[in-house]
Order: structure tokens, then sequence, then C-alpha cells
């Protein structure tokens, strides 16, 4: 497959978590943007972190950061054209971009490959995970040439969902299995802490068996 970037989108308010800063809630003792790291980072060719505020609250996990750069919490759109920005200003080289909340710690070690090679067999634009049976948007293969009619779209336009902006372009969605856990699962409410730890829990349990 051709070269990737990633961009972890971390620029939500967090407003059903009152809040909170969710990458940095800890599950299974590590936080939920460690755990994304980890599992994205051998399939890009480098990372860069989507946040807005003071980044030094991030410091620890060594990524650069692409803040917004339209304005009023644009929402997810906002975030990866941050990423595709810094990706086309920083590696020029680099065609393609994986976008990934950074609230989805079990997100898959193969989603790269899989996302290439669909869109690759498909002769698409974008490609976005999916699983049991529904898009999650914010996990997409996007052309880093897109960037000037996401620009547009969100400036003069103003889209704001991910699914309609995709929807105008040529793409390919890729299932996953959810079994034995759903791998684009995402930490939105307090209870979704538990739900996380307990499926941290038996992905330990299953590879030690």
């Amino acid at each position: 497959m051709s070269a990737c970037f990633g961009i972890i989108l971390a620029g939500g308010q967090a407003r059903r978590l009152g809040g909170a800063d969710k990458p940095l809630i800890e599950i299974g003792g590590v936080p939920i943007l460690a755990h994304v790291v980890s599992r994205l980072a051998p399939q890009c060719v480098a990372l860069v972190l989507n946040a807005n505020g003071d980044p030094a609250r991030f410091s620890r996990f060594g990524l650069e950061a692409a803040p917004d750069d339209v304005e009023g919490f644009a929402g997810p759109l906002a975030g990866v054209l941050a990423g595709l920005d810094y990706v086309a200003a920083s590696h020029p080289d680099v065609a393609l971009a994986v976008s990934v909340p950074a609230d989805t710690p079990f997100v898959p070690r193969d989603l790269a490959l899989r996302l290439a090679s669909a869109r690759a067999a498909a002769g698409a634009e974008i490609a976005v995970a999916s699983s049991g049976g529904r898009a999650h948007h914010a996990v997409a293969l996007w052309p880093v040439t897109i960037r000037a009619a996401l620009r547009h779209a969100l400036i003069q336009e103003d889209i704001r969902k991910v699914s309609a902006f995709i929807g105008r372009h040529r793409h390919v969605v890729v299932e996953w299995s959810i079994e034995p856990i759903d791998p684009f699962f995402n930490v939105n409410r307090p209870e979704d802490v538990d739900r996380a730890e307990a499926m941290a829990a038996s992905l330990r349990r299953a590879s030690e068996s």
C-alpha cells in the first residue's frame, strides 16, 4: 500500500463527559490516547494530533499538534482538514491519511491496510470503516488532495456532518466484525468507561489463553 499518515481527532468538546479530555481517561491503567497511538503508529509513517486548546496537556505522547483553523468547533471535519493541511505541509510525498477519533481505544491494527486495499479495489476516493452494519465516518482513509474541497464545504457551505461530505465523493465502506469486541467502540459517556474496561480485560484474557 502507499505510505499513509495518521490523524488522531481529539478536537471535540466532550460535553457528555463534563468537558473532560476523553483521550486522557485511563482504560486498564493507560490513557485512551496511548492505546490509539500504540495501535495506529505501526500502520503509518507518522501521526499528528488534532487538538484544540493548550497542546501541553498531550505533550507526554510526543505528537505534533494540529489545531482547527475553522472557527466555532466545527466538528470532526475541521479536525480532518487540519490534519490533511498538516500532512500536505510537512510530508508532501504522502498522498493518503487515515483519521481516527482519539476516544477509540481498540482501533484495528489492520485499519490502514484494509481501507487502502478496499479504496484501490473500488477506485474510490474515500474508504470508510464500519462495524455491526454501522458506518463510522470519522474513521476513514482520505486523499490529501481532497482538502480544498473539504475547506470549501466547511467554510463556504457550512457542511458539518462527516457523512454528508463523504456522500458527495466516491467512497467504499469496509466492514469489521464486532466479535469479540467492536473495534470502533468509543468512550462518550461515563458508563462507557466501565464497558471499555471490561472489553480491555476480555482482550487481555484472550491473549493470555
